[in-house]
């Protein structure tokens, strides 16, 4: 072990926790993270493994995990990472699952670290792909770029320990293997690994296209033929899929990411706003989630703020911010720079439920300005919460908002600030019609996100 003592001591406590409440369920599922290792997500929300284990409940794998302990099937979450010297097993508090940390092996060890010394020499940082750096610096040359893009690729190819992992799923004596994406290197090592061990291999979409270089294209084209099927939301997604690796439709499950509706609930306006500091009578739009500029439309969002209260100059206009990311100083800069008034901007992943509930029930309208998503868990809490929801035709979105106003939303283009800033006016402006749009947005929830029927969905595809 090489976590700090804190990490160290709730392992150990998680130990005993383990033995003194064993999980009864008919099954075991293996999720694994899609990350080259855990440390790169955790670092880049800045929060420490412990309050992962702890507090963290903001991603789609506790939702999945939490409907599939619904329908009677045990979750072990795998995660790989370089503070662990072995492997180590705790127990995430919110939900009571089983988390294996495992060591990457000593090979990617050492490229990591030559990884990491050509991004110090070329001016990026492991953030960026050497794409990005070919781009701040015209003159390197493009082949040169290519080529270290496909060392990456190689490289996300050893971060799985593929032994170990094989030794610790049969130890959790786990009946399938459920990756986090469909394409990143770790679903194609996977379906390697459950050829070789006999378990069926499934993967989710969540947004992820990070295929790094044409390593990867016949690598993947392999693992879709010999993986048991995947998990998809958007039907664009689904189509996308079938056209571009010909999987068949009894491959493909179109399962919508569960949501708590018992957790995520409306809590008394006036109660939010003084708890938060902000008049009864102010016009409030909220977005949280990870602060990446390009990837959520961060740009767009701040052009069509910069619209609304340049309409509305005698109303107090609120603009809620929550969350941080990877781009958080470019944010800060383009607030700055265009001088913008009525920003709330909470710089940091907020694991605390009630207060993340205080910022969705403070508001009048939630707003997603994306480019690009998978299937965004953020817009459902808001609509579990009864607020409407104006957002771009982003993947995913379309598939959220099925019905559009019926279903509680606004869909608007994506590039298309002055579409946005009219809808989002157009919801402030009528409180009638916005309460009616919350309304129907809580229902959709209910109908189609709840973790009882998803929890079922999911067993019945992955342990039929």
């Amino acid at each position: 072990m090489m976590l700090d003592d804190k990490s160290t001591e709730l392992c150990e406590l998680n130990n005993l926790e383990l033995a003194a409440n064993p999980i009864e369920a008919e099954s075991t599922i293996a999720l694994l993270h899609c990350y080259d290792l855990i440390d790169d997500f955790l670092d880049s929300i800045n929060i420490s493994f412990e309050t992962y284990c702890q507090q963290f409940i903001g991603s789609w794998m506790f939702g999945y995990i939490n409907a599939l302990k619904l329908a009677g099937v045990k979750t072990v979450l795998f995660c790989i990472s370089a503070r662990v010297t072995e492997s180590s097993r705790f127990i995430h508090i919110p939900s009571g699952t089983k988390i294996c940390v495992l060591p990457p092996s000593r090979t990617y060890l050492v490229y990591r670290e030559i990884r990491n010394l050509a991004l110090k020499l070329y001016g990026g940082n492991d953030g960026e792909s050497f794409t990005d750096i070919q781009y701040k610096n015209n003159a390197r040359n493009y082949l040169l770029t290519k080529v270290k893009d496909v060392a990456k690729s190689f490289g996300s190819y050893l971060s799985t320990p593929l032994k170990l992992l094989a030794q610790e799923i049969r130890r959790e004596g786990c009946s399938a293997i459920l990756c986090q994406e469909y394409e990143y290197a770790r679903f194609d090592s996977c379906t390697l690994l459950g050829k070789f061990i006999g378990l069926p291999v499934f993967a989710t979409f969540q947004g992820g296209n990070e295929t790094q270089s044409m390593l990867e294209y016949p690598i993947r084209q392999l693992a879709f033929k010999q993986c048991a099927g995947v998990i998809i939301s958007t039907q664009s997604e689904i189509e996308r899929v079938q056209k571009r690796y010909k999987l068949s439709s009894e491959k493909i499950a179109r399962i919508f990411d569960p949501m708590d509706t018992n957790s995520w609930c409306a809590i008394n306006r006036k109660e939010a706003r003084n708890s938060l500091e902000i008049p009864l009578d102010a016009k409030v739009v909220v977005c949280h989630g990870r602060i990446e500029f390009h990837r959520k439309g961060l740009d767009i969002l701040l052009k069509a703020w910069q619209q609304i209260c340049n309409l509305n100059r005698d109303y107090d206009l609120r603009l809620l911010l929550v969350g941080t990311g990877s781009d958080s100083e470019k944010l800060r800069a383009r607030i700055a720079q265009m001088k913008l008034r009525g920003i709330m901007w909470h710089d940091e992943f907020v694991n605390e439920r009630s207060l993340l509930l205080r910022y969705l029930c403070a508001a009048d309208v939630y707003t997603l300005a994306s480019r690009q998503e998978g299937f965004p868990i953020a817009p459902i809490e808001a609509m579990s919460c009864g607020l409407p929801v104006v957002a771009s035709d982003a993947p995913g979105i379309p598939d959220i908002l099925e019905g559009g106003e019926l279903s509680g939303g606004i869909i608007v283009p994506r590039e298309n600030a002055d579409a946005l800033a009219e809808a989002i006016c157009t919801v402030l402006d009528n409180p009638t019609w916005a309460s009616e749009l919350g309304k129907r947005a809580r229902c959709r929830v209910e109908e189609y996100f709840a973790p009882e029927s998803v929890g079922k969905q999911l067993r019945n595809f992955l342990l039929p």
